[in-house]
Parts: C-alpha cells; sequence; structure tokens
C-alpha cells in the first residue's frame, strides 16, 4: 500500500502539548516539512521563545536554543554571527516578539540579520491567562481587558509586517493563514522562501502566521477558525509585503 502521509522527519516523535484546535502544530508541521525538503534538518539551529511554544526546541528535530522572553532574535543573531554556516531561524508568539520583544525584532531586522523568523500571531498572550496583547483586536476580549480593548486607553493593534517591511534590512517579509487548505499551502510556500533567502545569503526574513488559540478566546475549534478569518484577516491582511528582489 502507497503511503500518502507520514509524520514529517523534521519534527520528534513526541507528543505536543498545545490545547486542541491551536495552530501551533500545523505551523511546527509546515517548518518541519521545510527544513526536510531543503536538506538542512542537520544544518539549522532553531531558537525557542517564552510562551505556549517554549518547548519547541522538543518538538523540531535539530539543534535547539532556548532563549529569554523576547530575546530570541538576539539569541538567533549571536549564534549566526558565531556559526554563518548554519541555518538559524526564532519561532516566536505574539507576547514574546511584538512586546517585551519588540526592540530585538525591530533592530535585528534594521542591522539585516541573515535569520529566519517564523512570527505566530494569534492575538492574545496565551501561556499566562489570555491577557491582552499588542496584537489584540479592538473590542476583543481579554483577562486583562474584560470589556474588550479600548483604542483610546491602549492604542491600536500593532501590524508587524507593515512596520518591519520598512526597514532596508528585511528582504523577506509575508504574512499567511492557517484556517483552511488553501492558505496552508500557501503559509508552506512563504515558509520555505524566507529558508530559502537565508540559504542564499540574503537579510531578515520573517513570515507572520495568524493563528488560533480557541483556549482563551472562548470559542470551540471550527468557531476560532471563522473568527480569525472574519476579524483577523481584515486588519492583518494576507499577502507578501516584501521580497529579495524589491530590496536595492
Amino acid at each position: 500500500m502507497a503511503i500518502v502521509f507520514e509524520r514529517t522527519k523534521g519534527l520528534t516523535p513526541g507528543v505536543m502539548h498545545y490545547c486542541p484546535g491551536c495552530h501551533h502544530g500545523i505551523a511546527h508541521r509546515l517548518v518541519g516539512e521545510v527544513l526536510v525538503e531543503l536538506d538542512i534538518l542537520d544544518s539549522t539551529i532553531a531558537v525557542a521563545p517564552v510562551g505556549c511554544s517554549v518547548f519547541a526546541y522538543d518538538y523540531f528535530n535539530c539543534d535547539a536554543q532556548e532563549a529569554a522572553h523576547g530575546r530570541a532574535p538576539a539569541v538567533a543573531t549571536g549564534i549566526k554571527r558565531v556559526h554563518p554556516d548554519r541555518v538559524v531561524f526564532s519561532y516566536q508568539g505574539d507576547g514574546d516578539l511584538a512586546s517585551i520583544g519588540m526592540a530585538e525584532i525591530v533592530h535585528a531586522a534594521a542591522r539585516g540579520e541573515k535569520i529566519t523568523v517564523i512570527f505566530i500571531n494569534n492575538a492574545i498572550y496565551g501561556m499566562t491567562g489570555g491577557q491582552m496583547a499588542p496584537t489584540t483586536l479592538v473590542g476583543q476580549k481579554a483577562s486583562t481587558a474584560p470589556y474588550g480593548r479600548d483604542a483610546d486607553h491602549c492604542g491600536q493593534p500593532i501590524r508587524m509586517c507593515e512596520l518591519l517591511s520598512t526597514l532596508e534590512g528585511a528582504t523577506f517579509i509575508e504574512r499567511v493563514a492557517l484556517f483552511d487548505p488553501a492558505n496552508i499551502r500557501k503559509a508552506k510556500k512563504a515558509i520555505k522562501t524566507a529558508f530559502e533567502n537565508q540559504i542564499n545569503g540574503g537579510g531578515f526574513s520573517l513570515v507572520e502566521v495568524l493563528s488560533t488559540c480557541p483556549t482563551n478566546w472562548g470559542l470551540t475549534p471550527v468557531e476560532s477558525m471563522t473568527w480569525l478569518k472574519e476579524n483577523m484577516v481584515p486588519y492583518y491582511p494576507l499577502g507578501n509585503f516584501k521580497s529579495p528582489g524589491e530590496v536595492k
């Protein structure tokens, strides 16, 4: 009997700890598949964040390093500069990257560090109890915003792709989603391009992945995907914001 699908060798055999309906598992699989398809699994070093994906080093079947909260781009920078022949990527959530790690991600992009960043945006702090994140939508409820985010009090959500694409050092920036098969295929293509950009000596690459958090959104997995499509995509439009050919 022909095998039509199997677990990628880019992931370890372990069982992941993520909540049912969480998109971290899909994102992990896409990264793992890309590492195998590009034949870089043995030469890749991952940097895990603080957040729901704090145990990513147990799941990606490559060398990995844990970073302090928000410091994954700084750790990835150090690893890449010491080991320029290695493929280095960080895997970060929105609280980690866009809040406590805002300085690190902006300056890594500004310097054009030759690293790849996989940025999971689920519009909330997942691991610590559903607090409002820099990406939480206006009106969206959170444990620290029980009546919904108030723009007059908290400002507007930060669009990281739009922000980082203005920096000269950023050479590949794209936003994708995982709420249906077509978008999953597009997400994999973007992730592959981001790694290829690093392999080819390009500068900073980032793929933002719009993701669900059924547990902290208070929705079922199916409801969460519908909510993401109807609420997050209009504010965080999908698509490419910068490609290597556009960089002068």
